[in-house]
């Protein structure tokens, strides 16, 4: 069986959504000790589960899911496996952490259906310079994360192609 390598140490940042990964973190994907093993980088800034506010009550953004929701969200900052297998691999640890089906699979199916607003937003910030890992560790209650507005920055990029058609 699949099994996490250690137990998630984070600090929250000023926004109050931002956490940051304080210490080795990762994740044997298929059975434990497996050459397949996820690690996320120390100072990695997660927001844990990205539930929409109105779904709170019934999924919070941090649940027994919490330890998956980390390895999905480095999984999609980077990038270094394709969108589906990310998801099947945060299915798969959900049901490490004892998730119950009736939470597992709606989430799972989430991401299946509208992660990939959050896929190419990680891309637009890698191109932009932005980096989710903090390369200090000195992180401070008022730090913020530094991480751009998503709505201004795809519809700024979406416009590009509709002004060069205009032209």
């Amino acid at each position: 069986m699949s099994r996490f390598t250690d137990i998630l140490l984070v600090s929250p940042l000023a926004d109050g959504k931002t956490w940051v990964v304080m210490r080795d973190f990762g994740y044997d994907v298929g059975t434990e000790g497996s050459t397949d093993r996820i690690d996320v980088a120390v100072g990695f800034q997660t927001d844990f589960a990205s539930v929409p506010r109105l779904f709170w009550t019934v999924l919070p953004k941090w649940g027994k899911y919490g330890n998956a929701s980390v390895i999905h969200d480095w999984l999609y900052w980077a990038q270094t496996r394709p969108r589906a297998q990310a998801d099947a691999i945060f299915l798969e640890a959900m049901g490490v952490l004892g998730v119950h089906d009736a939470v597992r699979c709606p989430m799972y199916w989430a991401v299946r259906l509208f992660g990939g607003v959050a896929w190419y937003r990680n891309q637009l910030d890698r191109g932009a310079g932005f980096d989710r890992v903090r390369p200090d560790l000195a992180v401070k209650s008022v730090v913020r994360s530094g991480r751009p507005w998503m709505l201004t920055r795809l519809i700024r990029r979406l416009a590009r192609p509709m002004r060069r058609d205009a032209e």
